[in-house]
């Protein structure tokens, strides 16, 4: 059931997913529904700021991914339980939707549209797919080390370790560490970390592949090879952007493509 939470057309609220797992959400604004699903180490707070853009345009739903903040987990993971969170969500708001995923969000929301939810329209930002030679040797020994420091309850060396690869050393932080564990889910979301073109061959909604024009070559290029297996879909470079996009700069992207005739 929904609870209204400060503001007029804004609720809170928990939904049942297939495996009992509960799952946290937040709603915003009307007319249309569109969730969005975050990316490693995010929350549905993480997505407020999109989620404010949109809103007044949208019914916008932003939700805890399963082991993050007021969303439950049930174990063993598997992907097919994160699926079955967000098909429960959209059937929440109605039982279709447009959905936009962010990094391995977006991954994860492929994911989802190939296995036939029912996705008004689909847009991804950068999902972390690698096309570069060795990637698969180099994706499964990332994954290795990071297996063997959550299972020695290294929590903070395991997000040093993710955050490195992506903007060089860092510190984990206490509010990152405690949603260190879904890292090891956003592995598994990712299968070998190569382009799933089979999978992606049967993603038959439109699909808009956004990429940032100052983000690494090797982060467009994977876009572009997304963009290129989806039988629907098209694909969008904003100028200036990095793979921590402005919420400012991608909202009008996702309006003109989820409200285009």
């Amino acid at each position: 059931m929904d609870e209204m939470s400060g503001t007029l057309n804004r609720v809170r609220g928990r939904v049942g997913s297939a495996d009992g797992t509960r799952i946290a959400y937040e709603r915003r604004g009307e007319g249309a529904p569109v969730v969005l699903v975050s990316g490693a180490l995010c929350t549905a707070e993480t997505e407020r700021p999109l989620a404010d853009l949109l809103a007044p345009r949208f019914s916008v739903v932003t939700y805890d991914r399963r082991g993050r903040g007021g969303s439950g987990d049930t174990g063993p993971y598997d992907v097919r339980r994160e699926i079955d969170d967000l098909a429960a969500l959209i059937g929440e708001v109605g039982g279709r939707a447009f959905v936009h995923g962010i990094s391995s969000g977006g991954a994860l929301a492929l994911a989802a549209a190939a296995d036939g939810l029912p996705i008004e329209r689909l847009s991804v930002f950068e999902p972390p797919f690698s096309t570069e030679a060795g990637a698969r040797e180099t994706f499964a020994a990332h994954r290795r080390r990071l297996t063997g420091l959550l299972g020695l309850g290294q929590r903070g060396a395991a997000v040093e370790l993710f955050l490195s690869g992506a903007a060089g050393p860092v510190r984990a932080l206490p509010q990152l560490e405690a949603v260190a564990h879904t890292l090891a889910y956003d592995h598994a979301v990712l299968g070998d970390g190569t382009v799933p073109a089979a999978r992606l061959g049967r993603v038959h909604t439109r699909v808009l592949v956004v990429d940032g024009g100052s983000s690494p070559a090797r982060t467009r290029r994977a876009a572009l090879a997304v963009a290129t297996a989806l039988p629907r879909g098209r694909h969008r470079t904003l100028t200036g952007q990095t793979h921590q996009v402005a919420p400012h700069v991608l909202a009008p992207v996702l309006e003109d493509f989820f409200e285009e005739e």
